[in-house]
């Protein structure tokens, strides 16, 4: 028997049959207060278009992710290219930007010639 998915401890229809000031009780402070303030006009924006359309383009990586993007296609912009998420229920709460990184793993191959003490003593041809 597979476990249900709690947030909070209410399911996932629970949740989105909550209104935003109810949600916002749910949420850690931070977050909390950043729903109380209200979204930005562009956050706006951007909600009205996720009601309507499944894949969605948007530079608002402060978005706090709320019930109703949940199964949506968002692509992200992280300063140089667009990121693919897919929004699930444990991203809820979270800020849009956590998952699009900015930010690439440093990848270092062997040492060049004159990088060690040991290279001095090869041959340089």
């Amino acid at each position: 028997m597979a476990k249900e998915w709690m947030f909070r401890g209410k399911t996932l229809q629970e949740i989105q049959s909550l209104s935003l000031p109810e949600f916002a009780k749910l949420l850690p402070s931070r977050q909390r207060r950043a729903m109380k303030r209200g979204f930005t006009p562009q956050e706006k924006i951007f909600l009205k278009n996720a009601e309507h359309t499944k894949d969605l383009k948007t530079h608002c990586r402060d978005l706090i992710i709320i019930p109703s993007l949940v199964g949506k296609t968002i692509r992200v912009h992280n300063g140089k290219e667009w990121t693919q998420v897919i929004i699930e229920p444990d991203m809820l709460g979270h800020r849009l930007g956590e998952f699009s990184l900015t930010r690439k793993k440093v990848g270092h191959s062997a040492p060049g010639i004159g990088a060690t003490r040991s290279s001095a003593s090869l041959s340089v041809r």
